[in-house]
């Protein structure tokens, strides 16, 4: 009698430490918008565009300063931030092509998801919005470390449900919900972000990492009417359109904070907020895209200047974070995964980022990182390296080229000083080499260059079977 009552005691402070335990687990949220101009949010010093929500998080949480992601440009900086891993290492430098039937086409299996491994610990995991690392079963955000999905897998989509089609692109198939099809019946951000809302509300009782990967502001430009409108002092129809999407992401993101506050859940929530890359830039083969803005930097997406890679950053999590802070130290988009696995006590074997915890909360200063570095393989030579001090680049845009900048006494890269200061300039292409050779050559083609290579093949298969075809003789009975 006395054995089975130790056994029920026992028994009954297991089930009560493990639900005591995942109470006390921080969920960890992270938020992601495609395109965004580093100032175009009110925490960056916006007047023109609206957005409360994100300023609030802000003001309540911390501002990172120099708070970069991986890559420029979409694919290749989701690959960065979801891995913890530099995209480099194992080659996945140019955008996923919606490609279903390609098995290649894709983040490599190789590699591990951080959701992946807050997985292994108890955590229930989702992703909300834009994919774009893969579009055949095996890439599909289910089979990657997420128990969820609710969004689309191509690079992009339409906004709006009308535009939705049966046998079109990425950009206008039906969204998914895991592996099967979905509707919207709504401005398709609006969506995302009650989506994002319920999903909070039906896990509030477990620890869950949710990451709300928004396609706004990326093109295509469509928005609600009304809230255009709001934005008609705004000459530029295209930057009027773009402001709205903000706006309207700015809305989701207030459901979602409410919807953790309804639950009791927001002040033990990490939230993370940035940009995949800056916004769009009228280069050369884009000249029109001239609607966002990257002030104070310059230049913007697919740029190694500032503006195409250091981004509106931010952290709130009133637990641990104390409000109204703003940090000047290094911070990548690979911090978020070893950030997220040390509060999940979760396995950071091989991650590159660092676990920013002890700097927000004090324990450490200075900077997480001594050095970042971005690589890309569109041609060779294309380099980026940035230490406290200095950045030492080069990339063939008019009146970039090589480059070497003060960043402490011009973080705007107003002033190339490459050649005049040979030590630390030799110092920082060191540093640079030494990242590289760990690196792998790039795996992936473009998506105009894949799809030439799947037209010419497509091509080569029809003439071969019309050779083929023209070589056999009619078939003839005999009577």
């Amino acid at each position: 009698m006395k054995k089975h009552v130790i056994y029920s005691l026992i028994t009954l402070l297991f089930i009560s430490f493990h639900t005591y335990a995942n109470v006390e687990k921080t969920n960890i949220v992270v938020i992601l918008a495609d395109d965004l101009g580093y100032g175009d949010v009110g925490f960056t010093g916006s007047t023109q565009i609206k957005t409360p929500n994100l300023d609030n998080l802000a003001k309540n949480g911390i501002i990172f300063k120099n708070g970069y992601v991986t890559h420029p440009y979409c694919g290749p900086s989701r690959a960065g931030l979801l891995t913890g891993r530099y995209q480099a290492r194992f080659g996945m430098e140019n955008n996923v092509t919606y490609a279903p039937n390609d098995k290649y086409m894709g983040l490599t299996l190789s590699e591990k998801t951080f959701p992946q491994r807050l997985q292994s610990v108890g955590y229930t995991t989702a992703v909300i919005g834009k994919w774009h690392l893969g579009g055949a079963p095996q890439f599909q955000p289910n089979n990657r470390g997420f128990d969820y999905f609710y969004g689309f897998l191509d690079g992009g989509h339409h906004y709006m449900p009308n535009k939705v089609t049966v046998g079109g692109d990425g950009y206008t198939l039906p969204i998914m919900r895991n592996t099967g099809i979905a509707e919207f019946d709504e401005y398709l951000t609006t969506a995302l972000s009650k989506d994002a809302a319920k999903f909070i509300t039906d896990n509030a009782q477990k620890p869950f990492f949710m990451y709300l990967s928004y396609n706004a502001p990326h093109t295509p430009l469509e928005a609600p009417e009304l809230v255009i409108e709001k934005y008609s002092h705004i000459e530029d129809p295209n930057r009027r359109i773009y402001a709205a999407m903000i706006d309207v992401m700015d809305q989701g993101i207030g459901l979602v904070v409410n919807a953790l506050r309804q639950n009791e859940l927001l002040n033990n929530t990490l939230i993370i907020f940035l940009s995949d890359n800056g916004g769009v830039y009228p280069e050369e083969w884009q000249p029109e895209s001239n609607w966002a803005s990257n002030g104070p930097f310059r230049r913007g997406k697919v740029a190694l200047l500032e503006g195409g890679i250091h981004v509106p950053f931010i952290a709130h999590w009133p637990k641990r974070i104390q409000p109204g802070q703003t940090f000047d130290g290094l911070v990548s988009s690979l911090d978020i995964a070893a950030t997220s696995v040390a509060i999940a006590e979760a396995s950071d074997k091989q991650l590159d980022g660092v676990n920013l915890i002890p700097y927000l909360t004090g324990k450490n200063s200075g900077s997480p990182h001594q050095a970042l570095f971005w690589r890309l393989e569109e041609a060779s030579g294309i380099y980026a390296v940035r230490t406290v001090d200095y950045k030492y680049m080069n990339q063939p845009l008019p009146n970039v080229g090589r480059s070497f900048f003060d960043m402490k006494n011009d973080p705007y890269e107003s002033k190339n000083r490459v050649d005049q200061m040979p030590q630390a300039q030799s110092e920082l292409a060191r540093l640079w080499n030494e990242w590289n050779g760990l690196n792998q050559n790039n795996l992936l083609q473009q998506s105009w260059e894949y799809q030439q290579e799947m037209d010419n093949f497509y091509e080569q298969l029809h003439l071969r079977n019309l050779q083929q075809a023209r070589k056999v003789k009619p078939h003839q009975i005999n009577h």
